[in-house]
């Protein structure tokens, strides 16, 4: 069973889902690992509601781990709402992953849901102080 996840982390690293940028997008951060030199952005388009995630996008430079994580992630959460987005955790990206990882691995996983829940916040964040000088 662990070959088939493994299989499926090249697979991941090889072939990624979503990668790229998006031009026009509602959201947009990056953050680095200063520990491996890991960097993940991640952009977000965002539907006519404001919270469906219409389109995303990743792009970085990294291991296999930080890069395919983000792949498996962004596929995750393609489609859903940011509050969805927002209630995942650490645990779930090493779920998504399915082979056991060494602490510092497990921040190279993590940096992308790292990346999507901060700029989710800073965008909430935002637009609350956007209402509330209206």
């Amino acid at each position: 069973m662990e070959d088939l996840y493994r299989d499926n982390l090249l697979d991941h690293y090889e072939n990624p889902r979503h990668h790229g940028t998006l031009e026009h997008a509602d959201i947009s951060h990056e953050e680095s690992n200063p520990l491996c030199g890991d960097t993940i952005r991640i952009d977000v388009q965002l539907g006519e509601d404001g919270r469906q995630i219409a389109d995303i996008a990743f792009s970085g430079d990294g291991c296999i781990i930080s890069q395919a994580a983000a792949s498996m992630l962004l596929e995750e959460v393609a489609g859903k709402t940011i509050d969805d987005a927002q209630k995942l955790e650490t645990q779930n990206v090493l779920d998504l992953i399915g082979v056991p990882l060494t602490p510092n691995r497990v921040k190279c996983a993590a940096l992308s849901l790292k990346v999507l829940k901060t700029g989710i916040y800073r965008h909430l964040i935002e637009q609350e102080q956007k209402r509330a000088s209206d």
